[in-house]
């Protein structure tokens, strides 16, 4: 199978985090924020079909959002990558959405950038298509710059890359913008979504991102002054802070969900005794087990609380058994609950590793109920 060119950066181990491009670009239009992005993420940056590296086979015309979807998933599975994190430019942030919408149980969390849920209809996107395909590109590449940045700012890079591209798979990705429309399933998004728009941005102007902030619940919404369409590339530093601030929420609401689960003494004794060398781990743990794992609402928190006592029983992890016995009681399990699920360790994990279970659930229960 034929993939959508990529370039990946950052630790195999990191939270993943996808890069989508606009129309006419590469990936290179993530060249000032996709290595600073990937100090704490897995960060993969994609082509578009007939873009950079990208084949032009790999996308026909009367293409849709959802066909460009499709692919960037295809792609996802190739490197092992079962959710992410996701943030796209135009094109790019419209795959997003369609994402957030089709495919939410993919998504962590998007970004949306100088894009929009809509694309001032059908006809400019239909005659624009109609004159790459008559006169191929190098009218709209000398153009690009004005389309893309404020003032005498340009990417040079860009703009060649723009002019060569597949005039086909360009056109047809013209057809794809043509055709979506999202603004009425804009509330069925639920995963955490950032709108960062530029003030002077002729083709997706700050209402179009207001209009999405406004309809997606929780949405936030970021204006940068004097980023036009392009906003990685003319002012990446604000577009990193913007996400920065975004895609490190996890760790937040991970620490939040560590609190409520393990209670405020055992977390506040562990970043107490947390030290330069441990801190990253301590990070890890509030990012993915917390904010990734302990907030997937596939399992209830009871659920979870009695696959975690198990799996510690079948490894001999006495000392964390403790903590999630403590955990168990805030997750609303009973003692006589809890008691079941060490008895069902001793068919499966063995009477002796049980035992020690039950002695260590005993200990702690008492200690709760203030008998010990």
């Amino acid at each position: 199978m034929t993939l959508l060119n990529h370039h990946a950066e950052g630790s195999a181990s990191a939270p993943p985090l996808l890069l989508g491009p606009s129309l006419g670009t590469s990936y290179a239009l993530w060249d000032d924020v996709a290595p600073e992005l990937s100090i704490t993420h897995r960060v993969v940056r994609w082509d578009l079909p007939g873009h950079g590296g990208s084949a032009a086979g790999l996308i026909r015309a009367g293409a849709t959002v959802g066909d460009l979807a499709g692919q960037v998933l295809a792609l996802a599975d190739s490197l092992g990558i079962e959710r992410f994190a996701y943030a796209g430019v135009s094109l790019g942030g419209a795959v997003g959405l369609h994402l957030a919408v089709h495919h939410p149980e993919r998504l962590m969390s998007l970004a949306v950038i100088c894009s929009s849920a809509h694309f001032n209809g059908s006809k400019p996107w239909e005659e624009r298509a109609a004159l790459v395909r008559r006169e191929g590109l190098a009218g709209l590449a000398d153009n690009a710059g004005a389309r893309w940045f404020a003032g005498d700012f340009t990417v040079p890079r860009l703009v060649r890359d723009h002019r060569a591209a597949d005039p086909e798979a360009y056109a047809a990705c013209c057809d794809a913008l043509a055709a979506f429309d999202l603004r009425d399933r804009l509330p069925e998004i639920t995963v955490p979504t950032l709108l960062v728009a530029g003030r002077e941005d002729p083709a997706t102007p700050p209402a179009h991102l207001r209009e999405i902030a406004d309809a997606v619940p929780g949405a936030t919404l970021v204006e940068l002054p004097g980023a036009s369409h392009l906003a990685p590339a003319q002012c990446p530093e604000a577009v990193l802070t913007a996400l920065r601030a975004h895609f490190g929420q996890s760790a937040l609401l991970g620490m939040a969900v560590r609190r409520e689960v393990l209670g405020d003494q055992h977390v506040d004794r562990a970043q107490a005794r947390q030290t330069p060398f441990t801190a990253r781990f301590q990070d890890f743990i509030s990012r993915y087990a917390w904010g990734e794992i302990w907030t997937d609402p596939t399992l209830s928190r009871r659920e979870r609380s009695m696959i975690t006592l198990t799996a510690l029983v079948a490894h001999g992890h006495y000392d964390e058994l403790a903590m999630h016995v403590r955990a168990a009681r805030r997750n609303g399990l009973t003692p006589e609950e809890i008691g079941a699920v060490l008895l069902q360790t001793a068919v499966y994990c063995g009477v002796p590793a049980a035992n020690s279970a039950f002695a260590t659930a005993q200990r702690v229960l008492a200690e709760e109920d203030g008998t010990s």
